[in-house]
């Protein structure tokens, strides 16, 4: 079944998010099935709620499925990635954290205290990380890299590229091209 979850970070919607809109048609001119939730206290989420509320309506997965997640979107992947039962065949996780950033305690609402990172390592065939070396929120290539190393991830270091999507930044960001390239749709 090719399948896809995209999963937007805080503020974000269903309907209008940054490049999600043209990573959705994309991904469904592949054949594949999109599922684009709004996600709960989407302004202030936090990760028990976010967490059990994907699992509670999240449709099946399987070797087929490719994970995306921006922002708070991908602490929360990985915490779901401890518990999936079979491995998904991607997971992107875009300008995400993994540790406290500098947003008054926020952002450690949506971590986990500690992560297995060899069950996470063993949940996708595939894991790829995209973070700027200039994130204004803190989502950078100097925290994803500690990250991308416990995982053996693919670490993609956008240059210059912010948060890729930022309405406080004016960063409209409507299109992914270097997503879609790194997407395994066939």
């Amino acid at each position: 079944m090719k399948s896809a979850w995209l999963l937007h970070g805080t503020g974000g919607s269903d309907t209008d998010y940054f490049w999600f809109g043209d990573t959705k048609g994309y991904l469904e001119s592949k054949g594949y099935n999109v599922w684009w939730p709004l996600l709960p206290h989407t302004e202030k989420p936090e990760l028990v709620e976010t967490k059990t509320f994907i699992e509670n309506n999240m449709p099946p997965y399987d070797a087929e499925t490719i994970v995306i997640g921006h922002s708070s979107a991908c602490p929360v992947i990985l915490s779901l990635m401890q518990s999936f039962k079979n491995p998904v065949k991607q997971v992107i996780l875009v300008s995400g954290f993994y540790q406290s950033i500098h947003d008054d305690g926020y952002s450690d609402r949506m971590l986990e205290a500690d992560y297995d990172w060899d069950t996470i390592r063993q949940a996708a065939h595939e894991i790829i990380m995209i973070n700027s070396d200039n994130d204004p929120w803190g989502c950078d290539d100097k925290q994803a890299k500690p990250v991308a190393e416990k995982l053996r991830a693919r670490l993609i270091v956008a240059k210059g590229q912010g948060h890729m999507g930022s309405l406080t930044y004016m960063q409209p960001y409507k299109e992914f091209n270097l997503l879609k390239q790194l997407l395994k749709t066939n």
